[in-house]
């Protein structure tokens, strides 16, 4: 049942990397030693080098959902470099795309390189090729948010419940966490890091942030892929917040549902990615938000052409705005 105020929804599901984080610059930041490495892709643009990073996430996301994303992001450094080695034709030095667990393959190269006697350079080869792609997974923590995220989620945490639902894994997304929570930069975040950090063990399917003693987080709820089982634009992620907020009341309040209303009427999706999120949102019958980063150049089309979200913004910051303007004539 759609709405025409952003006001009548009840809790917000949030992408993090891309909306209040900067997906691309810290995604381009990681890669820039493996672009500068090789001739195929010193004449790429941004767009060009987002687009190609993001083709082989995506296919390796719908390959191995339950990969945990730091390990996915290495692997995409890897398969990447080696989709770089042969566009560039260079075949020296391969490290391989086996997956972990593929250890028939992995013993059979390490066989190869015994016996050719080349199996020390080889091997110091392979070994830096696995830091660069290691050190790719881990970098994370140093990806920003974007100026306007910390100021407009605290606005918007007085008018809505705040989900997370993110292409993450848990450990990584205590650096955003707190960032988003104390930030915009690290000089303002004043509380251990372990604050910020997904407890172990956990009582709850999904994470209360808000339970932990001395936490400023604006999240209600945390649920990254590592907890779902999936990556968007799989539909699992969402279905499985909306089943949670019906479940728990006591969190997430009276949601006000008229006759013939579901969760999902109550539930708004607030995004960048409009292949990630407002195709699966718009699916699913929920209505959604584009924050239409200007800084993007990624993820900003739709796959079929259509218009699938009820509200654009540039920024987080207008969408907060548009809220208390709402609620200022309401009342």
């Amino acid at each position: 049942m759609s709405s025409n105020k952003l006001t009548d929804h009840k809790f917000i599901i949030f992408d993090v990397y891309g909306t209040l984080a900067d997906w691309e610059s810290g995604i381009i930041n990681g890669l820039q030693p493996l672009l500068d490495k090789y001739p195929a892709a010193k004449s790429w643009s941004r767009k060009e080098a987002l687009e190609a990073f993001g083709a082989v996430e995506g296919d390796l996301q719908a390959q191995y959902p339950t990969m945990l994303y730091k390990d996915l992001l290495a692997k995409t450094h890897e398969v990447l470099e080696e989709r770089l080695k042969a566009l560039s034709g260079d075949q020296s030095g391969t490290t391989g795309t086996t997956l972990a667990g593929d250890s028939a393959a992995v013993a059979s190269d390490a066989a190869a390189g015994s016996s050719s006697g080349a199996g020390t350079s080889a091997e110091a080869s392979n070994s830096q090729d696995q830091d660069a792609h290691t050190a790719f997974g881990a970098s994370i923590p140093k990806w920003p948010v974007f100026p306007d995220s910390v100021e407009a989620l605290k606005r918007l945490a007085k008018h809505f419940k705040l989900v997370v639902l993110s292409n993450v894994d848990r450990d990584s997304f205590r650096h955003t966490h707190a960032l988003l929570s104390e930030g915009p930069t690290w000089d303002t975040v004043k509380s251990d890091l372990s604050t910020y950090t997904y407890p172990d063990p956990n009582s709850n399917k999904f994470w209360h942030p808000q339970e932990t003693p001395g936490s400023k987080s604006p999240f209600t709820l945390i649920a990254t892929a590592q907890d779902t089982g999936c990556y968007k634009p799989a539909h699992g992620g969402f279905l499985a917040i909306l089943e949670y907020a019906k479940a728990h009341p006591e969190l997430f309040g009276d949601l006000g549902l008229a006759e013939g209303q579901e969760v999902k009427d109550k539930a708004l999706s607030v995004a960048q990615s409009l292949p990630h999120d407002h195709v699966p949102a718009h699916q699913l019958g929920m209505q959604s938000v584009w924050i239409d980063r200007q800084s993007a150049v990624s993820c900003n089309v739709d796959p079929e052409g259509q218009k699938r979200y009820s509200w654009r913004f540039e920024t987080l910051a207008e969408l907060a705005d548009a809220v208390e303007k709402e609620v200022a004539g309401r009342s």
